[in-house]
């Protein structure tokens, strides 16, 4: 049967949580990025290990403080997949509490009811997913493309990649596109369950061969697309023509670029949209990318610049992963069996609190080297080399 995962959950939760209930780990969701990661990642280690927690000043820094849709949907969600209790769960909460029950997979549907990003809801979902009793699905509704979030073309064509090689795969199928502010796309993951994560090692990039830009409109006119493509491109040479200008010591050769120019079928979207996302593919198997998203009263070469230009700063560094990816990459490092290491590009502050709350929750060690450059650095951690318990009772 489908589990459907909704604010009315919410009403069944009963009163506001004590401030430090008996025996629930208090974590305060103000610290460092202060933000809805804090959620994502604590709620799927509670679920995980079991551990029951108080989250208190829930993104206290934020215009709007307090749980949103898309953060009360991913926790609904993963309580719902360990037939857990949810206290103060509700829009506008700033201290929720999660008592996790037995983890069970099975198919599930989270409906943030608004444009809240999809590719955040799985970010929740996934390491729950891949470490329950059976096959998982889970149908997210809400936006496909929106702002402040990976677009699920970035969760499907640089994460899902990488990550995959912790040892595990992910099956993504969108089924409708949904821009803001409307919502409404539907996105299903499929996982089957692991044993246990295995660790990795991305320390040597190599050169980029590839770059693919994708721009797409949904209910807009293609010429958007094409000018955002086509921009992006004339960037990108530029660039890759001054790096291998006369007097440069380094001359990396100009990588092949691809187009892709999309216009969405309309019974596959919901309302209007554009953007572009861009990926760079290297010599040793590593992916790079960046997004933007169109916006009203902004030119379509002002938002290929925007993609290109945090592209080609990733690339500049000389990491593995870019600033997008790095933060994802924590939670399966410290539930790995193993030590993972991964060179990045300067520490992100959404990393650096994957890492506190992996660190609080799971007690394992991260460390960060500086390389000699000053420019990247390397990320280890000796996983916990978490077991599904539910697979291993079968």
């Amino acid at each position: 049967s489908t589990h459907w995962c909704t604010r009315e959950m919410a009403a069944a939760a009963g009163a506001t949580a004590p401030a430090a209930p008996a025996g629930i780990l208090q974590l305060d969701g103000s610290v460092l990025e202060g933000g809805g990661q804090v959620l994502r990642n604590s709620g799927a280690l509670s679920v995980l290990l079991g551990k029951p927690i108080n989250v208190v000043n829930v993104r206290a820094g934020r215009e709007k403080p307090g749980l949103r849709a898309q953060h009360l949907t991913g926790l609904q969600l993963v309580t719902a997949m360990s037939g857990g209790r949810l206290s103060n769960g509700a829009v506008g909460s700033s201290n929720v509490t999660l008592e996790p029950g037995h983890l069970c997979g099975g198919s599930f549907v989270a409906d943030t009811k608004t444009a809240g990003s999809v590719a955040l809801l799985l970010q929740t979902a996934l390491p729950c997913m891949l470490f329950a009793d059976k096959r998982t699905s889970v149908v997210c509704i809400g936006g496909t493309n929106a702002e402040k979030a990976p677009m699920v073309d970035y969760t499907e064509r640089v994460f899902r990649p990488i990550a995959e090689r912790f040892g595990f795969a992910l099956q993504l199928d969108v089924l409708v596109r949904g821009y803001y502010p409307r919502g409404g796309g539907r996105v299903e993951a499929h996982a089957d369950p692991v044993q246990q994560l295995q660790a990795i090692t991305l320390l040597e990039r190599g050169d980029v061969t590839r770059i693919t830009v994708h721009a797409y409109v949904s209910r807009l006119p293609l010429k958007i697309a094409e000018r955002m493509a086509s921009e992006a491109r004339k960037l990108i040479a530029t660039f890759y023509a001054g790096a291998t200008s006369p007097g440069r010591q380094q001359q990396p050769a100009s990588p092949k670029i691809d187009l892709e120019v999309v216009s969405e079928p309309e019974d596959m979207s919901v309302g209007n949209g554009t953007g572009i996302i861009i990926i760079a593919e290297t010599a040793n198997g590593c992916l790079l990318g960046s997004s933007a998203l169109g916006q009203r009263g902004v030119t379509a070469e002002k938002v290929a610049a925007e993609a290109v230009d945090f592209l080609l700063a990733n690339i500049a560094h000389g990491g593995c992963v870019d600033e997008y990816l790095q933060d994802q990459l924590i939670i399966f490092m410290a539930l790995a069996k193993g030590v993972s290491r991964v060179r990045s590009g300067p520490l992100s502050l959404h990393t650096r609190t994957a890492i506190h709350f992996a660190e609080t929750l799971c007690g394992c060690k991260f460390v960060v080297t500086p390389d000699a450059n000053g420019k990247t650095f390397v990320i280890e951690c000796d996983g916990i080399g978490f077991t599904n318990k539910g697979l291993a009772a079968k």
